[in-house]
């Protein structure tokens, strides 16, 4: 059935008693906000009280949105891959504090020997841009991109200052964790083995090949020159480094080169393993994920002391909050964004990451509180993205109302 015959999109899947006015705002979305295919789940003390899907996977309005349809997330996908790290370290195998060359010897090139776990994860270390220019081959090639980052000098004295380091974080996570792991895995299959298997999720950091692209949605790529026209989403220092290609914001994300966003989750991009930002699944299993972070981790056996230093403030940078690369004010801890003055989610405990055109996951411990949510037509904002903050507020509303 299409789009123009019912006049509205089809709306699937339920919300448990006294949380109905999110499911108002999710079918608002459709009709007011310009939704064209999404889902969102929300975990409440370890229960899924929210599960929602609707509208289409395509940009035809032909295909509906299923109750297992996969999409890419962008650098909602880094919050998967902190989850990763913070797992590592509950089982001991790396120190947030320790440097991480200790790990990975060759990482000390170009003087960045004392750059420690916490400070590459906090977007710290000066390696938001790769100068080596990066193919598919020398991404799918664990050895030859892990010299590749491992030769790069940092764009400023490590711990002075912080920068988003939105395509190149990933790499250097999954390199850590193939250091650290006696099976010497790359992050992909260790998030598969120890916290998909587990859990029960799909969702997959590198799409196996026997996958269907069929169930996967098809990104509508935010327009380029529209972005002019979002001053209230995009920071203006930001759209005006971003086309500069001098910039070190736009060297930051050209690398691979991408002819559109969308082509991170599209194609032969689909299978790499890009752990900032291609990340594809369903959105529940992003909510599921935080839902047991966000209630203490018993499933994954995760430590206490692990818990806290998530839940823990971000600790700012010498030089302040100012963004190198996104050129705001920004918050970030152990591969996470946290609560600050221009983006409030959660409790001052939560943690979580959005991603590019609306997604985002975060887990708020204080309310127990696991959240997903991802369309398939982006928007432009970098955060509260209007879709996705309606949804977030609504489930607020509700919590008040039911304790």
């Amino acid at each position: 059935m299409r789009k123009g015959e019912t006049g509205a999109p089809p709306i699937h899947g339920f919300v448990s008693p006294g949380f109905e006015d999110v499911r108002h705002e999710f079918e608002k979305n459709f009709r007011e906000r310009g939704e064209l295919g999404a889902a969102c789940t929300i975990y409440h003390r370890g229960e899924p009280v929210v599960d929602l899907w609707g509208g289409w996977r395509d940009a035809e309005s032909t295909l509906p949105w299923e109750e297992d349809t996969l999409v890419c997330v962008f650098s909602t996908t880094k919050g998967m891959a902190a989850i990763t790290l913070a797992l590592a370290h509950s089982r001991g195998l790396l120190d947030f504090d320790s440097p991480v060359a200790a790990y990975w010897p060759e990482f000390a090139q170009a003087g960045k020997e004392r750059i420690t776990v916490r400070q590459l994860l906090a977007h710290q270390a000066g390696l938001p841009a790769i100068d080596v220019p990066l193919d598919l081959a020398t991404i799918n090639d664990p050895d030859a991109l892990a010299d590749a980052i491992a030769r790069q000098k940092p764009a400023w004295e490590p711990g002075t200052k912080h920068g988003y380091h939105g395509v190149s974080l990933g790499w250097y996570q999954s390199e850590l964790i193939r250091r650290i792991d006696p099976k010497k895995r790359r992050l992909g299959k260790f998030f598969q083995d120890e916290i998909a298997g587990p859990l029960g999720l799909e969702f997959y950091i590198g799409v196996p090949a026997d996958v269907p692209e069929s169930r996967i949605a098809v990104i509508q790529d935010p327009h380029p020159v529209k972005m002019l026209f979002h001053p209230n989403c995009l920071p203006w220092r930001f759209i005006a480094a971003l086309m500069n290609p001098w910039s070190l914001t736009s060297r930051s994300f050209m690398n691979p080169r991408f002819r559109r966003p969308g082509d991170m989750g599209r194609g032969e991009f689909r299978t790499a393993e890009i752990p900032s930002g291609n990340g594809i699944g369903q959105v529940r299993s992003i909510a599921k994920a935080y839902g047991a972070f966000a209630t203490g981790g018993k499933e994954l056996g995760l430590r206490r002391e692990t818990l806290d230093a998530l839940e823990a403030p971000a600790v700012t940078p010498r030089d302040g909050l100012m963004d190198r690369v996104i050129r705001t004010g920004m918050s970030y801890s152990l591969g996470y964004m946290k609560p600050f003055p221009g983006y409030r989610f959660g409790s001052d405990r939560a943690f979580g990451t959005p991603g590019m055109g609306g997604s985002v996951g975060f887990a708020d411990p204080d309310a127990k509180i696991g959240f997903a949510y991802a369309p398939n037509r982006s928007g432009y904002c970098l955060w509260d993205d209007p879709r996705e903050k309606a949804l977030r507020e609504a489930l607020y509303r509700c919590l008040r109302l039911t304790t």
